[in-house]
This record gives structure tokens, sequence and C-alpha cells, in this order.
């Protein structure tokens, strides 16, 4: 099973968004989703619910 930052990455990666676009989208910086997709933090569950709305995540 992959850990969550491999997981955000990879989603990332496969909807072809830069770390700049989901900071966007999510109305935070591009720092706050590189610390996610390096394991030294996450996300709060607003930005799980747009992230999974992002990726087409139920």
């Amino acid at each position: 099973m992959d850990d969550l930052e491999n997981r955000l990455k990879k989603l990332r990666e496969q909807h072809h968004f830069t770390q700049d676009e989901v900071a966007e989208y999510l109305n935070t910086s591009r720092q706050a989703v590189s610390k996610w997709e390096l394991g030294k933090g996450y996300p709060d569950i607003d930005n799980f619910i747009k992230l999974g709305e992002l990726y087409q995540i139920p």
C-alpha cells in the first residue's frame, strides 16, 4: 500500500497537474502541497475533500 505522500504525488502526476496548480485550486501555497508530498505535513479535512474532488475520487 502506498504511503499518503506517495499517493498524493502519484495522483497529481496522473492528472498532469503541477504543485502550483493544485495549490491554486486549494487556495494554499505550493510549499504546503510539497510538504504533503514529502510526508512533512498533511492536508486538513477540507483540503482532503477538495483533493478528492480534484482527482475525481469519491
